[in-house]
């Protein structure tokens, strides 16, 4: 049986994937981070490896030891834990001292490149996950042809933050920005967007110019969801074909439930 490699992070992407790639045949070996990966992972694969954020060696280790070469990112690693739990092993160090920033592009390539320096090679994240990416035109929940200028506003202005890699992420209503997402992760932003609208704020969010399907690729999912219901927020809008959605069937019944409307959308 093929072999291949799970770096997983935090959420139920790492799940789902586990379950795509079984199915397409591979003998899954993930390593697993302490501080975000779920323990159902474990049930899902053939082996698991839990190490903390930052031991890059012991991850190339683990991979060796399982006869993988091939490799796959799922979920995320959220980035505070450079600034809380980091622990970098000498491999991670080698990298840092590559790094002439911080950003998540600068970080993912030097951690894919560390990789390829052990042998392994990282592949696209949405190989294996194309039925999970989101379609275009009207996806869920109800119908909202009216908000369509806060997408096409909201869309423009999204990119262009993705695009100087300070988040993926923002939050709008009546054509104006309330909240771009940064460190702090998307759920944040929704709740400062949400707070400082009148209860029909706007999420869109989108992939990166010229993204790097290895790694960050946009996901959305019923946490997503649930955070904008508590914080007023009750049309998302994602990047048709370049946005994972995470628990589909959940995140489909949720967007009915609550009453939020879910657009894919695309330039084209």
């Amino acid at each position: 049986m093929k072999k291949i490699g799970l770096i997983a992070g935090y959420g139920h992407f790492p799940l789902e994937l586990a379950q795509a790639l079984s199915q397409a045949g591979y003998e899954v070996h993930t390593v697993a981070a302490r501080e975000e990966t779920f323990p159902e992972i474990e049930k899902l694969t053939a082996s698991t490896c839990w190490l903390h954020v930052g031991q890059i060696g012991g991850m190339i280790k683990a991979f060796k030891r399982a006869g993988v070469t091939q490799v796959v990112m799922a979920g995320k690693v959220r980035k505070l834990h450079l600034f809380r739990n980091f622990r970098p092993d000498l491999t991670a160090m080698k990298g840092l001292m590559r790094l002439k920033d911080k950003r998540d592009d600068s970080i993912l390539n030097t951690i894919a490149d560390l990789l390829h320096e052990g042998g392994l090679t990282l592949i696209d994240q949405t190989q294996y996950a194309g039925q999970m990416l989101a379609g275009v035109g009207h996806l869920a929940g109800p119908v909202a042809k009216k908000r369509m200028s806060d997408i096409e506003f909201g869309f423009t202005q999204a990119k262009g933050v993705a695009g100087l890699d300070i988040g993926q992420t923002i939050v709008v209503q009546k054509q104006a920005v309330l909240a771009v997402e940064a460190i702090e992760g998307t759920d944040e932003a929704i709740k400062r967007g949400g707070s400082l609208g009148s209860g029909e704020a706007a999420v869109i969010k989108v992939a990166k110019p010229n993204q790097d399907l290895r790694f960050d690729v946009p996901a959305v999912g019923p946490d997503t969801l649930e955070t904008m219901k508590a914080s007023g927020c009750n049309l998302l809008a994602v990047e048709a074909g370049k946005t994972l959605m995470i628990e589909r069937l959940r995140f489909f019944e949720l967007a009915r439930q609550y009453g939020i409307s879910v657009y894919g959308y695309s330039e084209d």
